[in-house]
């Protein structure tokens, strides 16, 4: 009987710790896949920074660098440069890349770094308890706005892909989702795209991944991906900023 459905080679057959409803492992999976299918298993080097990814060498079979806080961009630089035939890739949380990671993003887009970064906007602080992010949203509530952020007290939630968008050597953005089958095939589409842009040279590629934390939102996984859908994506349009018709 012909196997039809099976896991990546390039994804470890290991139990992942994050929560039930935590929509992590479906990107994992997508990443593992698309490394698979682009047969670069052995020259892929994925740079892990502070966030509930931190451990995310734990789960993949290529090489993996813990970096600090918000600094995946800056080794993931070094470390391309060092070794430009390798495909590099950053997985970065909304805290980490838009907080305390915003310049060394904005600077390896500036750059045209020949990275690939895989961002998940779940709108909040998650390994640290659920505080606000520079992803959440107007109203939100978060441990550290507990009646809901104020546009006034705390600003505007940070839209990365538009951001990113005008600067010059960023050239293949998209965001995209994993709240239901259609979305996941897309995200994986889009995922393996931005690697092929990364393989061809191209310059800076990014892939925005919206996604759920139902622990820190205080909901159950189905509840989860309704306030993804009736929330997030009004406020985060799904689609191409950059690239799209950029041949690889």
């Amino acid at each position: 009987m012909p196997i039809v459905f099976e896991r990546p080679h390039a994804l470890k057959d290991v139990s992942m710790h994050y929560c039930p409803g935590c929509t992590h492992g479906i990107v994992h999976r997508l990443i593992a896949e698309v490394i698979d299918e682009l047969q670069i298993e052995g020259k892929t080097i994925g740079i892990s920074p502070v966030g509930c990814t931190y451990n995310n060498y734990e789960y993949f079979n290529c090489d993996m660098v813990q970096a600090a806080h918000g600094r995946a961009p800056a080794v993931g630089t070094g470390v391309k440069r060092a070794n430009p035939e390798n495909v590099v890739f950053t997985y970065q949380g909304d805290g980490d890349l838009a907080a305390i990671g915003t310049a060394e993003i904005v600077h390896a887009a500036a750059r045209g770094e020949k990275i690939t970064t895989i961002f998940v906007n779940n709108a909040i602080y998650g390994m640290t308890s659920g505080q606000m992010a520079p992803t959440t949203l107007i109203n939100q509530v978060t441990m550290t706005t507990p009646f809901g952020r104020s546009a006034e007290a705390h600003g505007f939630p940070i839209k990365v892909c538009e951001m990113l968008s005008s600067l010059e050597g960023a050239v293949y953005l998209e965001r995209v989702a994993v709240n239901d089958i259609k979305n996941i095939k897309n995200a994986k589409q889009a995922i393996k795209k931005a690697f092929q842009v990364q393989i061809a040279k191209k310059g800076f590629s990014l892939v925005e991944i919206l996604s759920t934390c139902p622990t820190n939102w205080g909901l159950n996984p189905i509840e989860a991906i309704k306030w993804l859908q009736d929330n997030m994506m009004p406020h985060y349009p799904l689609g191409n900023f950059k690239g799209k018709d950029l041949e690889v």
